[in-house]
């Protein structure tokens, strides 16, 4: 009997550490997150797919939704969590869908731009003429905006066709009639600068920096999941730093889910600038309000939103440390 001793205890020992490993499995945060095929989002693919995001003890699920669903998607409860452009969070809290920010994802660096047919010289140019941008409240829609309004025009003075920023700028590389220009982004952008016969770039987030996107959750999320919100932004700039020291194998896995080769994501991604810990330590402290500000004042003239809501309330960085 004693010969066997040392064996049930390795038994009752192996036991054990399958049910001390349950709970940890158990423990993983469930949490979905809504966002596109934007170059700029894609670090939290990475944190995803290089296992990132499981390691700080979350189990979370990528949906694609086009930024015009994305918010309703919040509403129903089929997603906790988005990533979007600083404006599009006052258009939806203004809307009623409560959200806040909690970190930075990127600045557009020429990632972003308008596309015009040839002989259109100039964005004063436009007036009267057909663009194609997505829909009120998503962020090509208002790229044009902000664009029209800097050259003394707005919304009003253009006819506005909603097609998704894939398809706005496939119908210029197409030269569809009746179609003057289009907003469109990375990497879609990236296949009309390959086809300069298609149109030209009369202008990009170089000439008018103002796409920056975020992430964030509803308040509901925060305040029960705080651990997980800190993961979350923690799995985040971990990708960053794959990139850093792998970057070819980041690329690889990064332009596989838009259906990209690393070396065509590598391109794309040349034009937006991914914001680290301390670039959001610093984005935080002034800028995010400022631009806050702007927009909010831009989005209620062109009658996207009619109040403005607590700007005060749209960001909470206590996950940045």
């Amino acid at each position: 009997m004693p010969s066997n001793t040392p064996r049930r205890l390795c038994g009752a020992l192996a036991a054990a550490g399958a049910l001390l490993s349950l709970p940890t499995q158990a423990q993983e945060t469930k949490v979905a997150i809504g966002m596109s095929g934007w170059t700029g989002f894609a670090p939290l693919t990475l944190a995803r797919e290089a296992g990132l995001f499981k390691k700080h003890g979350l189990d979370v699920s990528i949906k694609k939704i086009p930024q015009k669903d994305r918010h309703l998607a919040i509403a129903s409860g089929d997603i906790q969590c988005a990533a979007t452009t600083v404006e599009t969070w006052i258009v939806w809290n203004a809307n009623g869908v409560a959200t806040t920010q909690i970190f930075q994802l990127d600045k557009s660096y020429g990632a972003d731009g308008m596309v015009v047919k040839p002989g259109i010289a100039k964005i004063a140019d436009l007036k009267g003429k057909t663009v194609a941008a997505s829909a009120p409240g998503t962020a090509p829609y208002f790229t044009l905006a902000w664009m029209l309004r800097k050259n003394g025009l707005s919304v009003k003075d253009v006819k506005v066709v909603n097609l998704e920023p894939q398809a706005a700028a496939n119908a210029m590389i197409a030269g569809t009639a009746g179609i003057d220009a289009a907003m469109t982004y990375e990497p879609y952008l990236g296949a009309v600068r390959a086809k300069p016969e298609a149109g030209k770039i009369i202008a990009t987030t170089l000439d008018y920096p103002m796409i920056m996107d975020t992430f964030g959750c509803t308040p509901k999320f925060l305040a029960d999941n705080p651990k997980a919100a800190k993961a979350l932004a923690d799995g985040y700039f971990d990708a960053l730093a794959m990139i850093k020291s792998d970057p070819k194998k980041s690329f690889e896995i990064m332009g596989a889910d838009v259906k990209q080769s690393g070396e065509a994501f590598e391109k794309s991604q040349a034009y937006l600038r991914w914001q680290d810990r301390e670039a959001n330590q610093k984005f935080f402290a002034g800028e995010h309000a400022a631009f806050s500000q702007e927009a909010a004042v831009l989005l209620q003239e062109a009658g996207i939103i009619k109040a403005v809501p607590d700007l005060s309330k749209l960001a909470d960085t206590r996950f940045l440390k």
